[in-house]
């Protein structure tokens, strides 16, 4: 599969001693995202590639489901849009997983064109990351800095790295199972805690209250402790909401992307259009739990406060994950906000959301009419 004008004999001492650097990078953190930024940005390195970027396959294994990628700036990326799913040339290493290295990609009988703002690439170096035998994702490099074609040694180089990637991921995914484990069964704890003492001494509470009022003649006082009864009701309500909430959100294997996607579709019909939605990096494999939790409500509530206020014909959502963050974008067309400072209580909560994190919330008025909505937090 592979073509060059180029070959070389072997490896010499500096590229080894590089290759080296790499895989011990990729094999020192348990975190995926950064595990996947690591192996692209050093894949890109050795192989001497301006841009380079990693496929995460579904679970299919027919299309791309996380796009990671180094050497476009966030401005490109941003007019680019949403992540290739895996057509052309990225679809041939999916049907096909083996290295595929190309002096001229336009030359290939299944090179698509590239979309609007796309940089313009020429020679291709493609290898497949493979962990238990099956294909995980592969890595993509373009045009080589020095102008030349990818040599024999850039893929043997990238190949012995794919190697040792799939190690490091697979104890990435790993650690993430068992964390996601032990935080689901922290979550039952809780939850039966509430369940099986606080609800118990609020009911109990609420019965000695009851008693008292048959043992007062007080209107005011009688009146004060109907209110308090109601009130642990009412608390009581909330519990068993927050419990049922523990038990089920967020459960292993839900798609934080499609939970984006649900969350889209319900406010459309509130706000008479579908916003449009792109969402760059490994959403799916880097926002879990409380992250995904607290993106979703942000989004519903930043999506219905245009729908409430904002007179708008358009909204654009844009999520980016990298470098350790998740940053989200909601932007409209609407009549904008008299002042960035103000907001009702959906602004508050959202603001809330982000320093409950450790990230920051920026509204502001968009010169040419409209509110943009910026908000980011740490992904743990």
């Amino acid at each position: 599969m592979s073509v060059s004008n180029a070959t070389d004999a072997a490896a010499g001492p500096q590229q080894l001693q590089h290759l080296l650097d790499a895989v011990l990078a990729v094999s020192s953190d348990l975190d995926l995202l950064t595990v996947l930024r690591r192996v692209t940005a050093a894949a890109a390195d050795l192989a001497g590639a301006r841009y380079g970027a990693l496929g995460v396959l579904d679970e299919r294994r027919e299309t791309l489901a996380e796009f990671v990628a180094v050497g476009i700036d966030d401005d490109t990326r941003e007019q680019i849009g949403e992540f290739p799913r895996g057509h052309g040339i990225l679809g041939t290493l999916i049907h096909d997983p083996r290295p595929l290295r190309l002096p001229d990609l336009s030359a290939h009988p299944d090179s698509f064109g590239f979309p609007p703002y796309h940089p313009h690439m020429t020679s291709f170096l493609g290898v497949p990351i493979m962990i238990h035998g099956e294909a995980f994702g592969n890595l993509y490099l373009c045009d080589k800095v020095n102008g030349e074609s990818f040599t024999d040694v850039d893929e043997d180089l990238v190949v012995t790295l794919a190697g040792a990637a799939s190690i490091a991921i697979d104890n990435a995914r790993l650690h993430a199972r068992v964390a996601e484990v032990a935080l689901l069964e922290e979550r039952d704890r809780i939850a039966r805690d509430l369940h099986d003492t606080v609800i118990q001494r609020l009911f109990a509470v609420g019965l000695s209250l009851q008693g008292a009022v048959r043992m007062s003649s007080d209107a005011t006082l009688i009146s004060r402790i109907e209110q308090a009864v109601d009130g642990l009701d009412a608390t009581v309500r909330e519990l068993r909401s927050a419990i049922f909430e523990l038990h089920t959100s967020h459960l292993v294997g839900q798609s934080t992307r499609q939970a984006v996607s649900d969350v889209c579709a319900e406010a459309s019909r509130a706000l008479g259009f579908e916003p449009s939605v792109v969402v760059d990096g490994p959403i799916d494999t880097a926002v879990v739990d409380a992250a995904a939790e607290h993106l979703t409500a942000v989004l519903r509530e930043a999506l219905s406060n245009v729908a409430k206020h904002a007179a708008a014909h358009s909204a654009k959502v844009w999520i980016r994950v990298g470098g350790g963050t998740v940053y989200l974008r909601v932007q409209d067309d609407g009549v904008g906000i008299d002042s960035p400072d103000r907001g009702g209580r959906g602004l508050d909560n959202i603001r809330q959301r982000a320093q409950r994190l450790g990230g920051s919330t920026v509204v502001s008025q968009v010169p040419t009419g409209g509110t943009r909505l910026e908000w980011t937090v740490p992904l743990h």
